[in-house]
């Protein structure tokens, strides 16, 4: 077939797009092994599969949708948008990574997969938002991106913040200090993504007015909580009946984010996880959102991602073979 032909504009340096070193276009030659890629000047030319082709093109067109757009590509982002496209049905990277919620310090902060802009979608359609999926996916991060937003655009008074203070092998009463010192370990990555967001120097204010409030999960019983931004983390942590106390304190103009990772209950032996029930309670009332993120999007380190998905294949090869032997239906 004759070679696809894409002209990149003279506005764009061609290493943007290729990377130093070709690092980008390795990248994206390994993604597309039935295709020849070349480069002349501000031309790249592409042949063999013509499907694969045609989706090459795709790819590099938003690419440079991105590069227009003022981005730097990376590794990391050229690795995601291949990610995204090979997507049943395709997604858009253009359209997923120059969303833009938050901006501090020159930093911008926007979702980094498929999944996390419909959770970023699913918290402005819904009044409550569940975000449901292993660590680093950015499930606590982009909840609290989305918080800030909505205060600076006064769309909510307040934001509220809280966890469950159940511990992995300590317990409080053994730790040091007062009850603050004590759970403050419990609240840190709270406190670690609001220095992220925040001005340092503002934060002490807002939280000693009352605009931003951190608090363990016991201490919002008996309370309503109006024109409020509210996320529990670690709701994995919950009771059933914490849970259900939690969601109950909902007041007018409020938002929910409840976050959790369902495979990291810390719960003492037999206590059933509030997170792990309330989609088989809550899942066909209306503006509830229940969003499952994946190890793919994971936007840590990407080994992360692996340790992960190796982990869920060893407990599922665990769970497998007591069930066949019972031929049972055990938890999932």
């Amino acid at each position: 077939m004759e070679p696809a032909l894409i002209t990149v504009p003279v506005a764009i340096p061609m290493v943007a797009l290729v990377g130093a070193n070709d690092a980008h276009l390795r990248i994206l030659e390994g993604a597309f092994p039935n295709i020849f890629i070349t480069v002349r000047g501000n031309e790249i030319f592409a042949t063999g599969d013509s499907l694969e082709v045609s989706r090459f093109e795709g790819l590099v067109k938003e690419l440079l949708v991105l590069l227009r757009a003022g981005q730097n590509l990376s590794d990391d982002v050229v690795l995601r948008a291949v990610a995204m496209l090979n997507h049943e049905p395709a997604d858009h990277p253009a359209e997923v990574l120059s969303l833009n919620i938050l901006s501090n310090r020159g930093k911008s902060i926007r979702p980094k997969t498929a999944n996390q802009m419909r959770y970023v979608s699913a918290i402005d359609e819904n009044t409550i938002t569940f975000g449901i999926g292993p660590a680093g996916t950015g499930k606590t991060y982009l909840a609290m991106a989305k918080a800030i937003q909505a205060l600076q655009a006064k769309t909510v008074n307040r934001i509220i913040l809280t966890r469950p203070a159940v511990e992995a092998g300590e317990r409080l009463g053994f730790l040091p200090g007062t009850l603050q010192e004590k759970i403050d370990p419990y609240l840190r990555p709270l406190f670690d993504a609001l220095h992220d967001m925040i001005d340092q120097d503002s934060i002490p204010r807002l939280m000693t007015s009352g605009i931003i409030e951190i608090a363990p999960l016991a201490y919002m019983r008996g309370r309503t909580l109006n024109d409020a931004f509210i996320i529990l983390d670690e709701a994995q942590n919950t009771s059933a009946e914490q849970m259900k106390m939690f969601l109950t304190r909902l007041g007018f103009g409020s938002k929910m984010v409840i976050t959790g990772d369902t495979t990291q209950v810390d719960l003492p032996h037999g206590a059933q996880s509030g997170l792990k029930v309330v989609s088989e309670i809550l899942g066909d009332v209306p503006d509830i959102a229940f969003v499952n993120l994946l190890a793919e999007d994971v936007v840590r380190n990407r080994l992360v991602g692996e340790i992960v998905t190796a982990y869920g294949k060893f407990e599922e090869g665990k769970s497998s073979g007591p069930r066949s032997i019972r031929s049972g239906s055990g938890d999932r």
